[in-house]
């Protein structure tokens, strides 16, 4: 076969007038050749040669391999595949045919991590599978992989909520027997709140889990999947290496499965490291580890409550109040031997004193709105009526005080009585009425309003046979 190089000298001669012969002579190629790429040339046009396409014993193959490439199967199971349908070939030789048929990926910078220096986590959709009680659910993979080793620990769950978080966390490092320095993780709401680059904010859960273990954690940059690519590396393995292509009747099989591939996939040779991940694991990694506390973390005090509509929740019979924006939310409560926090999503809402006895009301007055504010009991509301007092004149303002005493928490009736005779008669003849009441010794609005409709307030003191030496 000629080069194109040598393809194109030929129809150049020939162009240029050349006749075969002198062609053949010109290029020491055999006439028969020259006479072939000629003929080409006026038939189809072709300016340079057809490629050569060997021929592959894969080639019979073609259909099945696109098939099962289809289905998300790795090269590895694609293999396993054909060889149970008769291929004879090697694993190298499939690979080099299938490299054919993918898409070049982008380039990206490759991380470098040092022995439990770090762990990477993620959750994978696996379609539907079985849970413990035999309903067909929507399940999630969840995956935690050491970098350094590639131990990788598996876990079904059926939602990624805070709590399957947690315990999925708290599965793996007892399977490794150990804790991480790091967990770079993505921004997925169970443990991200704020995916703030600078400051990001934990789930509350999640960041007392990580404090529990003395782990650091580490979030990717939004849309950033590659920064923990070991993790999306385990999820696709797992996905195409067990999930896809398989079916399982209950939970309980798909359990043991999972433990078995697991295994299996902890003492094969790794891609990368060359290495089987439970060897590098065992000889480099385990004892750098940090050591687990005594205890699993727990979130035992921690709890969810529903804020009522007066404002408060609910702990051990006794009652603490929150921000009234809250009203109908669930929050949660941190409960420690003295205090109660409470937060809503990862921001703490109120913080009180934890109640020892029943039916016990922790209010703060400021979570009620402002004009709920503005009712007997509240200090804007009694703040206001003992301003507009003071604003009738200086007895108006004493016999506040001794209205506050003669009708404890129900004062505020008479006192807005008395302000209310300010819309028919001037503030200056109401406080001579409140003076007259005074130095007559009884303490009452209607006595008020009595000596103002029969304009009494200018009579001599002394027709009262009063004093006003009763005041408090």
């Amino acid at each position: 076969m000629i080069g194109t190089n040598m393809h194109t000298t030929i129809l150049t001669l020939h162009k240029q007038g050349k006749s075969q012969r002198s062609i053949s002579k010109i290029t020491n190629i055999h006439r028969r050749t020259i006479f072939k790429v000629i003929k080409r040339y006026k038939e189809e046009n072709l300016e340079s040669p057809v490629p050569y396409n060997r021929s592959s014993k894969l080639d019979q193959w073609h259909k099945e391999i696109i098939e099962l490439l289809s289905k998300n199967l790795s090269s590895i199971r694609v293999f396993e595949e054909l060889k149970s349908q008769g291929y004879d070939g090697s694993y190298s030789l499939l690979n080099k045919y299938i490299s054919k048929h993918k898409i070049q990926q982008n380039t990206c910078i490759r991380f470098h991590t040092k022995s439990g220096e770090e762990a990477q986590v993620d959750f994978g959709d696996i379609g539907k599978q079985y849970d413990s009680s035999g309903k067909l659910r929507k399940a999630y993979v969840f995956n935690m992989r050491l970098s350094y080793s590639r131990l990788d620990y598996y876990e079904v769950v059926f939602d990624q909520k805070i709590n399957s978080w947690l315990q999925c966390h708290i599965n793996a490092f007892n399977y490794f027997a150990g804790a991480p320095s790091v967990i770079k993780l993505d921004n997925l709401r169970s443990g991200v709140i704020d995916s703030n680059f600078y400051e990001p904010v934990f789930q509350i859960d999640y960041k007392r889990l990580a404090e529990h273990y003395d782990v650091l954690l580490s979030p990717c940059r939004p849309y950033s999947p590659q920064e923990k690519g070991k993790v999306e590396s385990g999820i696709k393995y797992v996905k195409n290496n067990f999930f896809a292509g398989r079916t399982f009747d209950n939970y309980d099989a798909l359990s043991l499965a999972l433990e078995k591939w697991q295994k299996k996939a902890n003492d094969r040779i790794h891609g990368t490291t060359r290495k089987k991940p439970r060897e590098l694991f065992e000889a480099e990694e385990r004892a750098v580890l940090k050591i687990l506390p005594l205890e699993d973390f727990s979130d035992s005090n921690s709890y969810m409550r529903k804020v009522s509509k007066d404002c408060h929740i609910t702990f051990e019979n006794n009652y603490y109040s929150v921000p009234s924006k809250y009203v109908a939310s669930n929050v949660r409560a941190l409960v420690s031997n003295k205090l109660i926090k409470i937060y809503s999503d990862n921001s703490m809402i109120a913080t009180h004193t934890r109640s020892k006895g029943k039916g016990e009301f922790n209010t703060i007055l400021s979570h009620y709105d402002k004009y709920k504010r503005q009712c007997p009991g509240f200090p804007e509301y009694d703040n206001k009526y003992s301003s507009k007092m003071e604003s009738i004149g200086k007895h108006a303002s004493s016999i506040l005080s001794l209205i506050k005493k003669e009708y404890k928490g129900d004062w505020h009736k008479p006192v807005r009585g008395i302000i209310k005779l300010c819309e028919i008669y001037d503030k200056e003849l109401v406080d001579k009425a409140c003076y007259r009441d005074l130095c007559y010794g009884i303490i009452s609005y209607s006595k008020i309003k009595a000596i103002l409709e029969n304009g009494c307030y200018d009579l001599p003191i002394a027709d009262f046979g009063g004093s006003y030496a009763n005041i408090a």
